[in-house]
């Protein structure tokens, strides 16, 4: 797991450790509480004012010593031994050090319903349905929260001496008082600020975003340019509304496949429409589709879960 956090597994070792990650849920939750361990002794070994050299030197002179006082037929244990078995002493407790003082996280998980959770800090969050974060457990001095999948709206309380921290895969972002929108996708991650403004961080690189601006950072690529949110599609599961303005048809129907959990498609000519108009989502699907279509001129077919939208 650690050649996996550094990048060092083979492309067989990747294959490896995803497929064990994919098997079972608990091995996801050791993995995510092996690696904030793993990060939080990168800081603690950043500000150690240990000499690692002169104390392998001192203890090095010790066991010399000692060898040399001992008679030859009870000649100690070989020295990397020692070593080794302090290494294992020091690491051990290490890992109970942070996981006791820094480590611990408390998880959230809102499975098949959108969730409001309050932080310790008065922050308010909203997580749409199926999402999992975790957040620690000493939030007032340490506001970070690490979002494992899934959608949530924060609204942050003002604490300037202590930025609000966000960690999703390769990204973070960093607030001080504001609301904006995260979503996880499978390979990308979208950020939408509604109010105020919040620092964008990834592979070395810093952008800005303020008050409705939003930007899709993709895994495999630098930041993007950042640009005007011209919607509210992002905010359904919080406003219970659809609102659309001159907004492209698709990503409408991406929104409703995934509130809906359905099976939406439209025709190539149909992909080229734009709509402006509010639907509610306390509506059935198909009197929310039927208003697309009267709107804007299409027609419906149905076979089981699967719809199709297209020109009369």
């Amino acid at each position: 797991m650690i050649k996996f956090l550094l990048d060092e597994t083979t492309a067989a070792e990747n294959q490896e450790v995803k497929k064990w990650l994919a098997s079972d849920v608990k091995n996801k939750a050791y993995y995510h509480q092996f690696e904030r361990i793993w990060k939080e002794s990168q800081v603690l070994a950043q500000v150690s004012e240990v000499d690692e050299e002169a104390a392998w030197q001192r203890f090095k002179r010790r066991v010399d010593q000692r060898q040399a006082t001992v008679p030859l037929a009870k000649e100690p244990k070989p020295f990397r031994l020692w070593v080794r078995i302090a290494a294992v002493f020091i690491f051990c407790f290490a890992t109970w050090f942070i996981y006791k003082n820094v480590g611990t996280y408390t998880d959230v998980s809102s499975n098949d319903m959108v969730l409001s959770q309050a932080l310790p800090d008065g922050s308010k969050l909203v997580l749409n349905k199926n999402t999992h974060i975790s957040y620690a457990k000493n939030f007032k001095t340490n506001r970070n929260v690490e979002i494992e999948q899934g959608e949530v709206f924060f609204e942050v309380a003002h604490d300037r001496s202590h930025p609000f921290v966000i960690e999703i895969k390769n990204v973070k972002v960093e607030v001080v008082g504001t609301s904006f929108n995260i979503k996880r996708f499978k390979n990308a991650v979208e950020v939408i600020v509604e109010t105020g403004k919040v620092n964008i961080y990834k592979d070395g690189e810093q952008l800005r975003l303020i008050k409705d601006e939003r930007i899709l950072l993709k895994d495999d690529e630098r930041i993007a340019e950042k640009e005007k949110n011209e919607d509210n599609l992002h905010s359904y599961y919080r406003t219970q509304l659809f609102v659309t303005n001159n907004t492209p048809l698709p990503k409408l129907i991406t929104t409703l496949n995934e509130a809906y959990g359905v099976e939406i498609s439209l025709s190539d000519q149909a992909k080229d429409d734009r709509i402006s108009t509010t639907l509610p989502f306390k509506f059935s699907l198909e009197k929310n589709l039927k208003t697309i279509c009267e709107t804007l001129d299409l027609k419906m077919k149905r076979n089981q879960n699967k719809i199709s939208l297209s020109k009369k």
